[in-house]
């Protein structure tokens, strides 16, 4: 007997779209054996078999957003096979399970109701579903002007709801002109480079396609301001080679960054603006009384933000050791969803590269984020002489809606403050 293989909670994420099918009608497949991919703006879920068996019917295709409960295929579990055939004697009708399975071409294919001549030839082109394109018919939007979010340029439903908006408020384009994107913001034009040398198109990474339309609805919504200070941490990073060299015998490392984790949560309490999200109705802030710090983690495919839950109530060797674990998850692409969930503050680090300062974009619904570059050896003035410090940059961008320059200043120096005495670290 086939049994219904749904979608495992996977967090907070709702309608995250299929990017992969991993098995086909057929398949026998072990436990655990990953069936399908699914990828939010922040990571690829597997979603595992919960038991052996074989694949009669798979009910999602790529493209489709499923949830919590959504059923991804039907399973015939080991075992079950024999008894089933058994139980279907030749004068009884095939189970319907086994005639899908038998078809599944003509069962995922509805026939179509007679739907509206396409009159225009860049509509049959475009990169949609037949759900979106009856959606657009409907509401006599051309999906040849629509720029889609979706895997490879898919064009979404909610995409052509924006651009119905836009166009109520933006001026339509003339005849032959390249339409325009979201909030009229005119396209950059599309150059042929072929004609000045060799070209080659490389395919981006799946976290880079699906982050990538965050950041810029992060960009366009959130008007960005970065401040940028220097913090003395020159007794700090003392202090922490000692706490290195003693973890690298326990097999963790103590770096920086856990340091900047534990002030900025010290920051965070005193300063509790940096810790808050803007209420949905524009007219308040969310006040948030927990503190989980995310981090910025380089990876082979891209950027990811794992998240220290409950960072006030950790001390230094545990936040080096869970940045440890999570970094070491995140390059093996081995991270779920809850890793990088709830984030109320987040820190890029590029001290390990180099630089002087950068502009981090704001991870929306936070409403700031800290960049660090490499420290350098400085010459500072201390009353009587200029001394050798160990000076790190500190750039601080944040929601101008929700913190305003003198706050982010204020912010910036009680940060400074206690990296530049890490006895207050301890208060």
């Amino acid at each position: 007997m086939a049994i219904e293989v749904t979608v495992p909670d996977i967090g907070d994420f709702d309608n995250v779209p299929v990017v992969s099918i991993l098995v086909e009608v057929g398949d026998m497949i072990d436990a655990e054996d990953p069936l399908i991919e699914l990828e939010s703006d922040k990571a690829t879920m597997e979603v595992p078999a919960p038991a052996a068996g074989k694949v009669v019917a798979i009910k999602v295709a790529e493209g489709d957003n499923v949830s919590e409960g959504s059923v991804i295929l039907m399973l015939e579990a080991e075992g079950a096979s024999e008894s089933a055939n058994d139980a279907a004697a030749p004068a009884k009708a095939p189970a319907p399970a086994a005639a899908q399975a038998a078809a599944p071409s003509a069962a995922a294919v509805p026939a179509p109701s007679a739907p509206a001549p396409v009159t225009d030839a860049g509509f049959g082109k475009a990169h949609a579903s037949p759900s979106v394109r009856a959606f657009a018919r409907q509401l006599d939007v051309d999906l040849a002007r629509i720029n889609g979010t979706g895997r490879k340029g898919r064009i979404l439903r909610e995409d052509v709801t924006a651009f119905l908006k836009s166009s109520t408020t933006a001026a339509a384009p003339a005849k032959g002109a390249p339409a325009f994107g979201g909030m009229g913001i005119p396209p950059i034009p599309a150059v042929d480079f072929s004609k000045f040398g060799p070209v080659e198109d490389v395919e981006m990474s799946r976290i880079k396609k699906i982050s990538g339309p965050a950041l810029h609805r992060s960009w366009l919504n959130i008007p960005h301001v970065t401040h940028n200070d220097e913090a003395d941490i020159t007794d700090l990073d003392m202090y922490r080679k000692e706490m290195d060299t003693m973890a690298k015998e326990n097999g963790y490392r103590v770096t920086l960054l856990s340091f900047v984790i534990k002030a900025s949560v010290s920051a965070l309490k005193e300063h509790w603006e940096f810790n808050s999200s803007i209420h949905p109705d524009g007219d308040k802030l969310i006040k948030k009384s927990y503190y989980n710090i995310g981090f910025a983690a380089d990876t082979p495919n891209g950027l990811v933000v794992p998240v220290i839950k409950d960072a006030d109530r950790k001390g230094i060797v545990e936040i080096s050791k869970e940045l440890m674990e999570l970094s070491g998850k995140a390059r093996a692409g081995e991270l779920k969803g809850p890793d990088m969930q709830g984030a109320t503050f987040t820190i890029s680090s590029l001290g390990g590269i180099g630089g002087t300062s950068f502009t981090p974009v704001v991870n929306a619904p936070e409403v700031a984020i800290l960049g660090l570059t490499r420290s350098k050896m400085a010459p500072v003035w201390n009353g009587d002489a200029f001394v050798p410090r160990l000076m790190q940059p500190l750039s601080l961008s944040y929601d101008h809606r929700a913190v305003d320059g003198a706050l982010a200043a204020r912010f910036c120096v009680t940060l400074k403050t206690l990296l530049g005495d890490m006895r207050k670290l301890m208060w």
